[in-house]
C-alpha cells in the first residue's frame, strides 16, 4: 500500500465483546468508521476482525542463555507479528530493544526493564541479582528505564532448602513497590509457589506472573485487591520436563513442580470464577519460541474460561489493562483478520488471514 492508500476492512469487525460492525476504514494509518470522501486508491480486506492480539508476558531480546543480538530479537518480534500479536508486554529483558520503537513493521512493546532477582536465585544472565537492601534503588532504576512496569522475581529454588521459596522479606517489597508507584510504574512478579504471594499482594503489587501457587485461601485477597494474573499455561506445560531434569538433585522441588502442573487448570478457573483479572501471556523468549499467543488463548479455554473472556484477555480487555487502544475511532490501525468467527472457536486465532500493523497490510 502507498502512503496515500485507503484500506477498507469488511466483514464482521469485533470492536468489543458486544460491539460488532460491518466495516471500518484505515486512513493515514488510523481507524475510521466514516467512508473517506474522494478516496480512489482503495484496497479491500474481508473477514472476521479483531484488534491486534496482546501477548502480555514475553521476552524480546532474550533466549535460554541470556541477551541476544538485534537480528535474533528482530526475528522474535516478526514471529509474534505473524501470529497476530501486535502488542507485547516484555516482562523482563537484559537487551536494549528501544530500536524496535522506530520500526513501523514490528509490534509495539511495553517494557518492564530487566528482571530484578535475589543473588544466585534466578536464571544466569537474565536479571540484576541483588540483596534486599538494594531492592528499592534497582526498582527505581528499572521504573525509569521501562514503559510503566517493573518485574521482580518473587520466588525461585533455594538450593539449600531444595525447593521453591520466597526471595524477598516483606519490608523490602513494601518499600520497593511503594517507590515504583511513586514513580508511576506498576509492579509484577514471577511467582510459581505460594509463600511469596501474600506479602506481595498486601504490599500493593499490581500483577503476578504464572501464579501457579494460588490457593483457595489467597484467591479472595487477589480479588479484593484487583491483582491480575498472567498464567502462561503454555509455559506451565513444561513443568513435568523440568521436574524430571531436577529429580535426582532436588526431589522436593521436582515433586512440587509436578503438583503445580497437575492443578494448573483448576487454579486458573478458580481465579477467574472469583473475579481475578486474567490475561494472555506466553513467556516466549526464554526457552519457549515466540508466536504462541493462539495456543495460550486455547489453554485458557481448556482451563474453563469462556471463549469470549479468553478472547478479551488477548484483545479488548488486555489492551485496556495496558492502557493501549483497540479499534476505536482514530486509534492506530493494528488489527488481525481471520476466516472464521473466533468467538465460536478460538482455534481460528492460529491462522490469521491478514495482519495489519499501523495501517499497512503485512505481506
Amino acid at each position: 500500500m502507498s502512503d496515500g492508500a485507503v484500506l477498507h476492512v469488511k466483514g464482521r469487525v469485533l470492536v468489543g465483546p458486544e460491539d460488532v460492525r460491518d466495516e471500518l476504514w484505515v486512513v493515514g494509518g488510523r481507524v475510521s468508521y466514516d467512508r473517506p470522501a474522494g478516496a480512489r486508491d482503495i484496497r479491500t480486506v474481508e473477514g472476521w476482525v479483531l484488534p491486534g492480539l496482546v501477548d502480555a508476558h514475553c521476552h524480546v531480546g532474550l533466549d535460554a542463555h541470556g541477551p541476544v543480538d538485534a537480528d535474533t530479537a528482530e526475528k522474535q518480534a516478526l514471529t509474534d507479528r505473524e501470529a497476530g500479536a501486535l502488542l507485547l508486554r516484555d516482562a523482563g529483558s537484559p537487551s536494549d530493544t528501544r530500536w524496535i520503537d522506530d520500526r513501523a513493521d514490528l509490534p509495539k512493546i511495553i517494557r518492564a526493564g530487566r528482571h530484578i532477582a535475589r543473588t544466585r536465585r534466578y536464571i544466569r544472565n537474565y536479571a540484576w541479582e541483588i540483596e534486599p537492601e538494594d531492592l528499592v534503588a534497582y526498582v527505581a532504576q528499572e521504573a525509569r528505564r521501562g514503559d510503566g512496569w517493573v518485574k521482580l522475581v518473587g520466588d525461585w529454588i533455594d538450593r539449600d532448602l531444595g525447593d521453591l521459596s520466597a526471595c524477598w522479606p516483606r519490608e523490602a517489597v513494601e518499600a520497593a513497590i511503594a517507590e515504583a508507584h511513586r514513580l508511576g510504574a506498576r509492579v509484577t512478579a514471577h511467582c510459581f509457589a505460594t509463600d511469596s504471594l501474600r506479602d506481595l499482594v498486601e504490599a500493593g503489587i499490581d500483577c503476578i506472573e504464572h501464579a501457579t501457587g494460588l490457593t483457595d485461601e489467597l484467591i479472595p485477597l487477589f480479588a479484593e485487591r484487583g491483582v491480575a494474573i498472567v498464567p502462561t499455561l503454555v509455559n506451565i506445560a513444561t513443568f513435568p520436563q523440568l521436574a524430571a531434569g531436577g529429580e535426582t538433585k532436588f526431589p522436593r522441588w521436582s515433586a512440587h513442580m509436578r503438583r503445580l502442573h497437575e492443578r494448573r487448570y483448576d487454579t486458573v478457573r478458580a481465579a477467574y470464577d472469583a473475579g481475578i483479572p486474567v490475561y494472555v501471556g506466553t513467556d516466549a523468549g526464554g526457552s519457549l519460541a515466540h508466536g504462541l499467543v493462539a495456543g495460550e488463548v486455547a489453554e485458557l479455554v481448556t482451563a474453563g474460561i469462556p471463549a469470549l473472556r479468553a478472547l478479551s484477555a488477548t484483545t479488548w480487555g488486555a489492551r485496556a489493562w495496558l492502557g493501549r487502544p483497540g479499534l476505536e475511532e482514530g486509534a492506530p490501525a493494528d488489527l488481525v483478520v481471520y476466516d472464521g468467527d473466533p468467538r465460536a472457536d478460538v482455534r481460528v486465532l492460529a491462522a490469521p488471514r491478514r495482519v495489519v500493523l499501523d495501517g499497512r497490510v503485512v505481506e
